[in-house]
């Protein structure tokens, strides 16, 4: 049985002995990186620099609960802003695996000008065993490229260090829990960001629509299960298809996207059912999508298939 002390215990010896010098951390907000960020501070101190890096590819307000987030666990906290430098590369890439490449090497060019800056020599990332899994090998299909294992590029100047490498994300919480981190329940969000939940090209238009419709679907589910009326699922949000309909607002034509929402149930993210989510709680993410969102999205579609076949995330 996993004993989240025993590992804790572990990983920060194992860090102890690899880590000579100055290490740099990638902190996204979420429970991996997270855990890894405390881990690793707990074992080199500050020779630890963390840095969140601003894509313009998270969801709605991610950078200032990210910032919140390590004022509360004693992590002193750095922010660049390339969301700039992020669209400019993303722009005609339309295929999820050259998506995750692109954003794979502009993050580690990122991590290496601020390494330079102040003469870092490694790079700590919360990469997971479902990360290298679906990543694939010599022996292994890729599922999906993870920007963290496949999309590092070849010539990456940082030593790269992962102490969760071999952890499954319900044992990731584990370690959470016992660290006393208080996002150890946080949904997964996917490293590429809303770049694979807008299928097809990202434009700053589109990231917008889905940021919204993201939030509307997280707040609602969080509402419903705050009232006992459902219970919260692994993972849940928006995807915004390139498919243009048809639709009526007021009494106008409209032409406009097509929000597909997702919901799936999960334990280790390796498989997973789609959640029964109740109509009335469709409606209401579906009212609040359409209204909301203005004339830009005419059609809102839930997605009930399970992981086989289809992946989590629909890039």
């Amino acid at each position: 049985m996993f004993d989240p002390k025993e590992f804790v215990d572990d990983a920060i010896k194992k860090l102890r002995g690899e880590i000579k010098g100055k290490a740099l951390v990638a902190c996204s907000g979420g429970v991996d990186s997270t855990v890894t960020a405390v881990l690793t501070y707990k074992a080199i101190g500050d020779r630890l620099y963390a840095l969140h890096v601003d894509t313009g590819l998270l969801r709605k307000h991610e950078t200032e609960q990210v910032k919140e987030l390590f004022q509360k666990i004693g992590i002193p906290l750095n922010c660049i802003d390339a969301s700039d430098r992020f669209f400019e590369k993303l722009k005609g890439v339309a295929d999820p695996e050259k998506k995750r490449r692109v954003i794979g090497e502009l993050f580690v060019r990122v991590f290496e000008e601020f390494a330079e800056e102040k003469g870092i020599e490694y790079l700590v990332q919360g990469t997971i065993a479902p990360d290298w899994i679906e990543s694939g090998d010599q022996l292994r299909d890729t599922i999906k490229t993870h920007h963290n294992v496949g999309g590092l590029p070849k010539d990456i100047k940082l030593k790269v260090v992962e102490p969760l490498r071999d952890l499954y994300k319900d044992e990731v919480r584990k370690v959470a829990r016992f660290l006393n981190i208080p996002i150890s329940e946080k949904q997964p969000f996917p490293g590429p960001g809303l770049a694979v939940r807008v299928i097809g090209e990202v434009t700053r238009e589109k990231v917008e629509v889905v940021r919204e419709a993201c939030a509307i679907v997280e707040e609602e589910i969080e509402k419903a299960s705050k009232e006992g009326r459902m219970s919260l699922p692994w993972q849940y949000f928006a995807v915004l298809l390139p498919v243009r309909t048809v639709g009526v607002h007021g009494d106008k034509r409209a032409y406009g996207y097509t929000i597909a929402v997702r919901a799936i149930d999960s334990i280790d993210a390796m498989t997973g059912s789609f959640s029964r989510i109740p109509h009335d709680i469709l409606d209401r993410i579906a009212t609040r999508i359409s209204n909301e969102i203005g004339d830009k999205v005419t059609r809102v579609v839930y997605d009930i298939t399970n992981k086989p076949p289809a992946t989590i995330e629909w890039e």
